[in-house]
């Protein structure tokens, strides 16, 4: 099996993700709002600080793994005709206002590679004086689509800005050989719904959480669960979550660290009540009941007591501080083995006082590179890595992967 998410948690065997290029430097600090950024972002460090991430990655994956450039997925599809003419037709039908039509026979007949890079910089000269908006997001490949057990829920975008990256990954997964056998379990929603990845954690074999966020919209949520509930998961959990920019995403405010751990921010997750509903399938009908906490909600549909760990630490200051900065967004390699931004310091002082042992992610490359890494044995660890550019886009270490395969929990 090539594809499947069955946990937060399980040991990782493959993710999506793509290092920052160029279209970080296209960055103009003019257009940063209209590009979701709330800075620009240096391209060499930003590019450093996420390769190096990716090697601890590799340290902690399996020798079969596999790290994943969405690029080199959509260049394979690219050199298909028949992708290079859906992605580009998908293109000119969702950005009207663009007036791609002017360019789309020229776009057709470019290579797989000029194409690539008009996509993601914008701009192919002097081919043709055509040009959009780069696409920096591309960087969080989380929220381009979420693995579901076997099921794949296609993003659809809220952001004008973050359109053509939905439709990449649309074209991706429905012509690289790697979806193939996961093809007949993709999941869409209507064109004017939203849902994005970030939105979207999956507790187990048959819970999922989905956040009621600014970026998916209500409709979207409901059109989501309808199809999990139809296809073997037994409850969505839904979460309201503050609609605004810090909080842009569940995964901001709250991510798994181990079977029975969670990164929480406080004033978003524990002093929010009445924000929680469960659906469950009854019949031909979509049954909701109302939950008083999340922590409640998971406790009683896992059937074991969950620890909330405080992004931030006890300190109300320190939790607004370190949540910016993504101290919640952490994402685990395998169960108790997690990695989040250096600077969030609070954070990390917090899970060693939960039993996590601490390394930095050159401690962490240096003990476990050159041999296999085993989470059984060695217990629980959260790792930092360095991203002081990276943390300028405003997502963590989990907005910037795109899970396909885990190991299953035993």
């Amino acid at each position: 099996m090539q594809i499947g998410i069955h946990s937060e948690i399980g040991h990782l065997q493959k993710v999506i993700v793509h290092t920052p290029g160029r279209e970080m430097s296209l960055v103009n600090p003019e257009l940063k709002d209209e590009l979701l950024f709330d800075d620009i972002i240096f391209e060499e460090d930003a590019r450093q600080e996420h390769l190096d991430m990716l090697k601890l990655f590799e340290a902690a994956m399996p020798d079969n793994g596999e790290i994943i450039e969405i690029l080199d997925l959509a260049r394979v599809v690219f050199n298909s005709s028949d992708g290079r003419a859906y992605f580009v037709e998908q293109l000119v039908e969702s950005l009207p206002e663009k007036n791609i039509h002017l360019v789309e026979k020229k776009l057709k007949k470019l290579s797989a590679d000029e194409l690539l890079q008009f996509v993601v910089e914008g701009a192919l000269k002097p081919v043709t004086d055509f040009t959009l908006w780069p696409l920096p997001n591309l960087l969080f490949t989380r929220d381009l689509a979420a693995v579901a057990g076997n099921n794949v829920i296609v993003s659809k975008a809220a952001k004008k800005a973050r359109t053509r990256e939905s439709l990449l990954m649309k074209t991706i997964l429905r012509f690289h050989p790697l979806f193939d056998e996961v093809r007949e379990n993709i999941i869409e929603i209507d064109p004017h719904q939203t849902i994005e990845g970030g939105d979207v954690l999956i507790v187990n074999e048959k819970l999922v959480l989905i956040g009621m966020s600014e970026r998916t919209s209500f409709t979207g949520l409901l059109s989501i669960s309808e199809s999990l509930l139809n296809r073997g998961i037994e409850h969505v959990v839904v979460v309201d979550i503050p609609k605004k920019r810090s909080s842009m995403h569940l995964d901001t405010i709250f991510t798994f660290a181990d079977k029975d751990e969670c990164i929480v921010f406080p004033p978003a997750i524990e002093e929010r009540t009445d924000n929680v509903v469960v659906l469950s399938q009854s019949g031909e009908t979509i049954r909701a009941e109302k939950m008083p906490t999340l922590k409640q909600t998971l406790e009683e549909l896992c059937g074991h007591p969950y620890s909330f760990i405080k992004c931030g630490g006890s300190d109300q200051m320190d939790q607004y501080r370190e949540q910016w900065t993504d101290g919640a967004n952490v994402f685990a390699l395998a169960p108790g083995v997690i990695v989040g931004y250096e600077r969030n310091t609070k954070t990390f002082n917090a899970l060693i006082d939960h039993g996590y042992r601490y390394m930095n992610q050159f401690e962490f490359i240096e003990e476990y590179g050159d041999s296999p890494f085993n989470p059984e044995v060695e217990g629980k660890i959260a790792v930092t890595f360095q991203g002081h550019e990276l943390c300028r886009g405003r997502g963590g270490a989990r907005c910037m992967t795109m899970p396909i395969l885990r190991d299953k929990l035993n």
